[in-house]
């Protein structure tokens, strides 16, 4: 194994520096570009020892209600025991602005929230911190990394387990996100997928499909309330797929006050699997977003792209898993 000597040497640094750095000495003062030099060393070097590191946080949450930032603050603290954990060391800033301002401080940032930011801003930030990667979004995947939820797939998996289990009438609720990247548009990869599955398997669902504004309860209720005043009884789909939690609570809601029975009437699959999932009348089933998942994977691509110097960009799909409570319940194998 490498010596902390031949890091010192190859780094171009004393071998105090090296210790000390490796050691974690809170007082060693040496600048993010220094450490990324070292880090690079040990790398080159096989030195696999090296989990030190100053890692920003770009808190970016919703502008919305409290249910639907549950999942960016379990995110967020998922974050926190995996960093305590590899012993790197966290700020987290508010602003993409305040983040451009102290990057000379931090090895790399990680980005938690669907806060949209503009080509400039990415441009700035990828100018005084190269290395980042983005969770749950991917809004420069050609500057940065990234690791998501493979929603696409979550869609296809929602049909099959809804027609699987005999229905054949299946609509949509969601909201607006972005397709982010160069093409910025208002748009959400659930809907578009949703909508792309449903014509491959040949459904004729046009009609059911609800996409607008913010993924909150108000807004599920609204657009679940619109669907029910548009359609006749016979006419309603016999499942939904909704895309949020936060929203399926206000379609379970809005289809109560219509005496619409979950699942007898209507079954209702939703993503993210809350913990309010156990608690709404009747229980929501959903699909689980793997949090620890998602959290390790950011922290172990940003280490790589920091410690190699890597050039090129990664974006992960992490798998969801339905987990199913009252409001749908497939057949079971015979």
């Amino acid at each position: 194994m490498a010596t902390r000597k031949q890091i010192a040497e190859l780094a171009g640094v004393s071998q105090a520096t090296v210790s000390r750095l490796l050691n974690g000495d809170a007082k060693l003062r040496i600048t993010a570009q220094t450490r990324r030099r070292i880090m690079r060393a040990a790398a080159q070097l096989g030195y696999t020892a090296f989990t030190s590191r100053m890692i920003a946080v770009l808190n970016a949450p919703p502008e919305i209600d409290e249910l639907q930032d549950a999942y960016f603050q379990s995110l967020r603290e998922e974050l926190r025991t995996a960093a305590e954990e590899q012993g790197s060391t966290l700020a987290f800033f508010a602003s993409i602005d305040e983040l451009i301002d102290a990057a000379d401080d931090y090895d790399g940032f990680i980005a938690i929230g669907p806060a949209t930011f503009t080509r400039e801003q990415l441009g700035q930030l990828r100018r005084a911190l190269p290395y980042g990667t983005f969770i749950d979004t991917n809004p420069a995947p050609d500057w940065f990394d990234s690791v998501r939820p493979d929603l696409s797939q979550t869609m296809l998996d929602a049909l099959d387990a809804l027609q699987g289990a005999g229905h054949t009438r299946i609509g949509f609720i969601g909201g607006i996100g972005a397709i982010m990247g160069l093409h910025n548009q208002p748009e959400d990869i659930r809907t578009l997928a949703f909508t792309d599955w449903s014509r491959r398997l040949h459904l004729d669902n046009d009609a059911l499909i609800y996409a607008s504004g913010p993924f909150t309860v108000d807004n599920g209720r609204a657009l679940a309330e619109r669907m029910l005043a548009q359609h006749s009884p016979d006419a309603l789909p016999d499942a939904l797929v909704v895309a949020s939690d936060p929203m399926a609570v206000g379609v379970l809601q809005a289809l109560a006050a219509a005496s619409v029975r979950v699942p007898h009437d209507m079954a209702v699959v939703s993503v993210d699997n809350l913990p309010i999932c156990q608690y709404t009348a009747p229980a929501l089933s959903s699909f689980d977003i793997d949090r620890h998942e998602l959290v390790y994977t950011a922290l172990e691509t940003l280490t790589d792209a920091i410690a190699r110097d890597r050039g090129t960009r990664r974006h992960i799909l992490i798998s969801t898993k339905l987990i199913c409570r009252a409001s749908f319940q497939p057949p079971q194998p015979q």
